[in-house]
């Protein structure tokens, strides 16, 4: 089976291309922006001509995209997020090599959901900010393209190579420092989120899983429980070693404080964690009230959970790496630079 995949050296992408490259049924062509890449090509300059001569030229069976940006404005994740999927599909329509697409999508797409549900396919999108726009406008083009094709709608991605953007990955970082600093309190804030964090090599594996698969529309890759972002902090603690105490520091909304079950009334994220004995000054309080009232930087709101029982009956996919690991992987990774 030849794959064309899209966008290889992305985070996601590094783990699919190693996945399929295990697999001796599978031919796989990276397509990118990157010189290491087998073919150049940017999809969000790219006309769907061009696109469309290579795909007859390569003729693929699956055509998979882990391309795309999660920072920026609207107009540049419209242009890698929107437009890039727009022509993959055009090119694909045109193409007589009759390929099945499998589109990475995110939970970003479905925004903010009620504490202790679970959020299924069916459930109407509600994105609460532009990459969750740009996202669920691309998935509504694949599913409205007419192709064989699946999104695949990944939660929280975690693991070995997480961005130090993310917020496990600004929560590693900030623990390198305190431990390398020798200070024994850190301080962090926003813990009150709850997330569904999925290993991105269980990420590999659904896709892996999809692109053998007859499965069509949407599918949940998550691991069907939320973890509170204190609760992944307190392991990541254990797992590295690291003694000190932790504090968390969140501002409140309006005169309202956190809950006793960890919904925050205005979460910061983790941006400011890392500053040893900060505290938060009036400046910063005034700027936190002035910011607009949907303060989660992802838009999901301060709680997201998967229904993961699609993946299950249609992909044969189940997560098997659990959070303590995902979280050795990053720490490990983050050691190295101590």
């Amino acid at each position: 089976m030849r794959v064309l995949l899209i966008g290889a050296n992305g985070y996601l992408g590094r783990y699919v291309a190693d996945r399929l490259l295990a697999d001796p049924a599978v031919q796989l062509t990276a397509l990118g922006r990157g010189d290491d890449a087998d073919v150049r090509f940017d999809l969000a300059t790219g006309s769907p001509g061009a696109l469309t001569r290579f795909l007859d030229a390569v003729h693929p069976g699956v055509v998979i995209n882990c391309a795309g940006a999660t920072r920026g404005g609207a107009r540049e994740l419209t242009r890698h997020n929107t437009v890039a999927v727009a022509t993959i599909c055009e090119s694909l329509r045109r193409s007589g090599c009759g390929a099945r697409l499998v589109q990475l999508g995110c939970a970003a797409e479905y925004g903010p959901s009620q504490p202790g549900s679970s959020t299924a396919e069916d459930a109407v999108p509600r994105p609460g900010g532009p990459y969750g726009v740009s996202k669920l406008a691309a998935t509504e083009l694949v599913l409205g393209s007419g192709l064989d094709a699946v999104v695949l709608r990944v939660f929280s991605p975690v693991g070995p190579g997480t961005p130090a953007g993310s917020p496990l990955g600004r929560l590693a970082e900030a623990m390198r420092r305190a431990m390398q600093s020798g200070d024994g309190e850190l301080k962090l804030s926003g813990l009150g989120v709850q997330r569904d964090f999925v290993d991105v090599r269980d990420v590999a594996r659904a896709v892996h899983a999809a692109s053998l698969s007859a499965a069509q529309g949407v599918v949940n890759i998550g691991t069907g429980r939320a973890v509170r972002l204190r609760d992944a902090a307190a392991v990541l603690a254990r797992v590295a070693g690291y003694g000190g105490s932790l504090h968390e520091l969140d501002v409140p909304q309006h005169g309202q404080h956190p809950g006793a079950h960890g919904h925050p009334g205005r979460p910061q994220g983790l941006a400011a964690i890392g500053s040893p004995r900060s505290e938060a000054t009036a400046e910063q309080l005034a700027a936190a009230a002035a910011q607009p009232p949907y303060p989660y930087p992802d838009g999901c709101g301060a709680w997201q959970q998967a229904d993961v029982r699609t993946a299950r009956d249609r992909l044969g996919w189940r997560p098997r790496i659990n959070l303590e690991e995902s979280l050795a992987d990053i720490w490990m990774e983050a050691a190295c630079r101590i």
